[in-house]
């Protein structure tokens, strides 16, 4: 695998195509905050590692409203042949604030009005809307 955020974004968007209660993703401390960011965002239900060593993974546990996902699209931004980064200035709102962009900082990940607010630039992660 060569990209595992593009491989745990992919594995949400699969689960609920056929409306998984819960999906589980290989664990990584990236992959992890990613998904902390989403809870904290109200985008998916509870995030937890479970596992040792090895053999430790990531369980979240998709939301959904009136048997619609809460996600309607997920979309990584920033590839492994292509790196994009945003200035400080240069941060958008996501579809007119209904979405939000994941940035990785130098104070670690946080959504885009985040750091539009403490004042950070970064590498866009994903967008989530």
């Amino acid at each position: 695998m060569t990209d595992p955020i593009s491989d745990m974004l992919t594995r949400i968007r699969n689960a609920q195509a056929v409306s998984h209660k819960t999906v589980s993703i290989p664990f990584s401390k990236l992959k992890f905050s990613l998904a902390q960011v989403f809870e904290k965002s109200g985008f998916v239900g509870a995030v937890s590692s479970q596992g040792k060593k090895i053999n430790k993974t990531i369980k979240i546990v998709l939301k959904y409203e009136e048997n619609q996902s809460v996600i309607r699209e997920l979309k990584r931004i920033s590839k492994q042949g292509q790196r994009i980064y945003i200035k400080k200035g240069d941060i958008k709102p996501v579809r007119h604030g209904y979405g939000l962009a994941v940035i990785s900082t130098s104070k670690g990940l946080m959504t885009s009005a985040e750091a539009r607010k403490k004042g950070f630039g970064g590498e866009v992660i994903c967008e989530i809307w």
